[in-house]
């Protein structure tokens, strides 16, 4: 009998299995954090549907989790206004993984360590499909706007810079 290579899962890709949700997994050779862009070029993916997630700390110490595309910057007025906050600001590098469970550039909305707001840029509604972090470096999930709002509980905001 000849042993078949196991697809490794993601907590996030669990989740979207217990949900009954679609998605297809993307694997690329990637040994440390690599920005959305070179991800993209080296996956062939049209920058406008891969998304990239971020974590912020509001001024009341909570914390929000904001998917915008690559090539935007997230505004931090309009993301503080989208989520009740005073002020937002970008948490630390050394402190995503303490936050979410995630390592920098393997960070997803899905499956975080604890169950952050979470606001999706509201131009991602418009999609018929986009690519977010699978949960670990390396890879990335294939699937629709509307199914990654509903994984991650999550709502559309405008939160990008225009």
């Amino acid at each position: 009998m000849s042993k078949q290579k196991q697809e490794v899962k993601t907590n996030a890709m669990r989740i979207l299995d217990g949900m009954g949700i679609a998605y297809e997994a993307q694997s690329y050779e990637c040994k440390e954090f690599e920005s959305g862009s070179h991800v993209a070029d080296e996956l062939g993916l049209p920058h406008e549907k891969v998304y990239k997630t971020l974590v912020c700390q509001g001024s009341g110490k909570g914390y929000f989790v904001f998917v915008i595309p690559i090539d935007a910057e997230l505004d931090l007025k309009k993301a503080a206004k989208a989520v009740g906050e005073k002020s937002v600001s970008m948490i630390h590098v050394k402190d995503i993984q303490t936050v979410t469970g995630y390592v920098r550039g393997g960070c997803t909305a899905i499956g975080m360590k604890k169950a952050y707001p979470v606001s999706i840029e509201e131009t991602a509604e418009e999609l018929s499909d986009i690519y977010v972090s699978a949960g670990k470096i390396g890879c990335q999930l294939h699937l629709k706007p509307e199914d990654l709002k509903k994984a991650a509980d999550a709502k559309w905001a405008d939160i990008i810079r225009k």
